[in-house]
């Protein structure tokens, strides 16, 4: 099952590619909508009615931000009795036929609990970043490993997708600390429950995306940088400190 956060997303959502997903053996979306005051709720109401129950949607009711919507979205679907779970960017920056990519990583390596988009620019691939962000996702990356004593490029594409499991059961059973960096915030609780972020490190897997681009529209800021950068720290502070 794949949660999709919505939040006013009615005039970009590609109801388009969501409605032939969901024609795919097994595909399941949970789409979440935190508060929107636009018609989004609507659109998402319209690919459920169409989706013969393989599409869902869990509403909010007031806007809590996207690390909440994605929390209430993976504990439901984690407690569904889904063999995976994971949540993927509305705007599909990174493309839906990913995640069959995922799933293949998981089938194949059972000793691997996590599968996350990495934004990697590699000859053969299209990846599309504008420069800004490019580089300041280098330094958060940075400032992110050194935190979590685990190499990890790009911890904040919007594509992750999880194996139901004990290891994973309960890492979003409690709310975030923080609103912009969740997903670091994720790896740090599984740190935590392993024992080590080398033990964590051994169970995740980072994927090179093929295709991947910067969707106009995205509530992200070059100024949410510093305060992604202090809530860095109070990941550390709650979860890595006496690690």
């Amino acid at each position: 099952m794949i949660v999709v956060p919505c939040y006013n997303e009615g005039r970009r959502l590609p109801v388009s590619d969501f409605r032939r997903f969901l024609e795919r053996p097994g595909a399941e979306l949970l789409f979440v909508d935190d508060g929107s005051t636009d018609n989004t709720v609507e659109v998402l109401r319209g690919i459920c009615a169409g989706s013969e129950g393989r599409a869902t949607l869990l509403e909010c009711g007031k806007n809590g931000g996207k690390a909440e919507a994605v929390r209430r979205g993976m504990r439901a679907a984690l407690l569904s009795g889904a063999a995976y779970a994971g949540y993927w960017d509305a705007d599909l920056a990174t493309p839906l036929d990913d995640i069959a990519e995922f799933l293949n990583v998981l089938d194949a390596r059972p000793e691997i609990d996590m599968v996350f988009g990495s934004r990697v620019k590699l000859l053969g691939r299209k990846v599309e970043r504008h420069a800004m962000r490019h580089y300041l996702g280098r330094v958060f990356a940075t400032a992110a490993s050194l935190v979590l004593r685990m190499a990890v490029y790009d911890t904040q594409c919007g594509a992750k997708v999880f194996r139901a499991v004990p290891a994973t059961a309960g890492l979003f059973d409690e709310p975030f600390c923080s609103r912009w960096v969740f997903d670091v915030e994720v790896f740090a609780r599984y740190i935590r429950k392993l024992g080590s972020s080398s033990a964590a490190a051994a169970r995740i897997y980072e994927f090179p995306l093929m295709v991947w681009r910067d969707v106009a529209g995205s509530k992200v800021k070059p100024a949410d940088f510093l305060v992604a950068l202090r809530d860095i720290v109070r990941i550390y502070w709650k979860y890595m400190r006496n690690a």
